[in-house]
């Protein structure tokens, strides 16, 4: 299965954009990083990579809310 990395942005409405796709985990975390670092990045949008069979499942798996773990954040 393949990496997918997708760039979102959340406002004015979230908006999900493929912009690559790898095979390998160390090359797709490297692009990612690459393109998170890129200071033309706009405000409030983030790089995200998915591993996933499709491009349809890795659009679901990064619409998805997860709730935080309990006991990790806030907890004391």
């Amino acid at each position: 299965m393949p990496y997918f990395i997708y760039r979102i942005e959340e406002f004015p409405v979230r908006r999900l954009e493929l912009v690559g796709r790898d095979d390998a985990f160390r090359t797709a975390s490297a692009r990612t990083k690459e393109l998170r670092a890129d200071p033309g990045l706009p405000a409030g949008c983030t790089v995200r990579m998915v591993f996933a069979a499709n491009e349809l499942e890795a659009e679901d798996l990064l619409n998805q809310r997860r709730e935080a773990a309990p006991g990790v954040v806030g907890d004391e």
